[in-house]
């Protein structure tokens, strides 16, 4: 008789095997994938504050001097024109437009640019529509948070309505300019300032007088109606942080500008942050500041993802720290467990501080 042909095939034990080694495949790929993804994710957001970094050099070519923090009428005593809007305790106020708007030329959105008029307030009518756009060079595509355009609001959370013009919604960032070592924002809208620190190494304390005039406080590139030129950038260009990150998860940010009266929330809590002045909506700084200490009482520096989570502070969601633009468009990954001091004496521009390794 012929012999019966032997059927090949797999075993009900085989087939498991199989199944378990190709999960444990799978199990070791994925981090492996989620690293790649990770690492074009911050490729695209350096190459995001690249163009930022170069688009600002442009400007400054063109205009010889870099883009305002953002555009405000000049007041030494908290009045002006009923026209202008002025916040009383800031002593913000129109224009408002600020270093992002200024830049849109430079970063392929002229489209947007065009129908901007940078002499009248940006809540004005005619640029309710064009305020509201997503431009992508301002998006890191590594941020949780919305990039969606959002509702200004007030100190409540509440939709906040500048001079009566309605609520108003702005284009969001996750891009924000350094004002230094140094903030001064809401407390800037008086003669004499809150006692500010200016001894990162020792914590010494003075107080200056300002009447309206942020530039005696400021030691950033960037800051209410700054015009920070290349030579005054002494510590240079290399050594000096213009832009940095500010994910939308910890607060909201904007290319657009500031808006004279509303107030920065946290989405994050810690014990040592709170709402902030509108300032913030587009500026952040390194710290140590008057009015900011920590729960021993000692001033804050706070780096990028330093845990105060402040919304004038840097903050990046890539594993381990975040991308940082210098004066000169070359852009550095700063590990969040970088030397505080070191992150501040690389903060300001003309101090003449010898940075440390970063």
């Amino acid at each position: 008789m012929k012999a019966k042909e032997s059927q090949s095939g797999f075993t009900l034990v085989e087939l498991l095997v199989v199944i378990a080694i190709i999960g444990i495949l799978i199990g070791m790929l994925l981090p492996a994938v989620q690293q790649v993804r990770a690492a074009a994710r911050r490729t695209q957001c350096a190459n995001n504050l690249r163009q930022l970094g170069l688009a600002s050099l442009n400007y400054e070519s063109a205009q010889m001097h870099f883009p305002p923090g953002y555009r405000s009428h000049e007041t030494s005593d908290g009045s002006g024109p009923s026209g202008v809007f002025i916040d009383s305790q800031t002593w913000d106020a129109a224009p408002g437009w600020g270093w992002g708007a200024f830049l849109l030329p430079f970063v392929e959105a002229g489209n947007v640019a065009v129908g901007l008029d940078f002499d009248v307030p940006i809540w004005n009518t005619e640029h309710r529509e064009l305020i509201q756009s997503q431009v992508p060079v301002f998006l890191c595509p590594s941020s949780s948070g919305p990039s969606d355009p959002f509702e200004v609001v007030d100190a409540a959370g509440s939709p906040f309505s500048p001079n009566g013009n309605g609520p108003l919604s702005l284009g969001r960032s996750h891009y924000v300019a350094s004002h230094g070592q140094e903030s001064c924002w809401g407390e800037c809208g008086a003669a004499i300032t809150n006692t500010i620190f200016t001894d990162i190494y020792e914590g010494t304390t003075r107080r200056v007088t300002v009447n309206g005039d942020v530039r005696v406080v400021a030691d950033g590139p960037f800051y209410r109606n700054s015009e920070t030129r290349i030579a005054e950038v002494t510590d240079g260009t290399s050594s000096s942080i213009f832009f940095g990150e500010h994910s939308s998860a910890l607060s909201d940010k904007t290319w657009v500008g500031v808006v004279p009266g509303a107030v920065v929330h946290p989405r994050l809590s810690s014990p040592e942050n709170g709402p902030d002045a509108a300032a913030t909506l587009v500026l952040v700084h390194a710290g140590p500041s008057g009015g900011e200490l920590d729960i021993t009482g000692f001033p804050i520096i706070h780096p990028v993802n330093f845990p105060t989570f402040h919304v004038g502070q840097m903050f990046a969601e890539h594993p381990g720290g975040g991308n940082i633009c210098f004066g000169d468009g070359s852009v550095h990954f700063f590990n969040e467990d970088i030397s505080l001091v070191t992150f501040a004496e690389l903060s300001n521009v003309n101090e003449g501080e010898i940075a440390g390794e970063y």
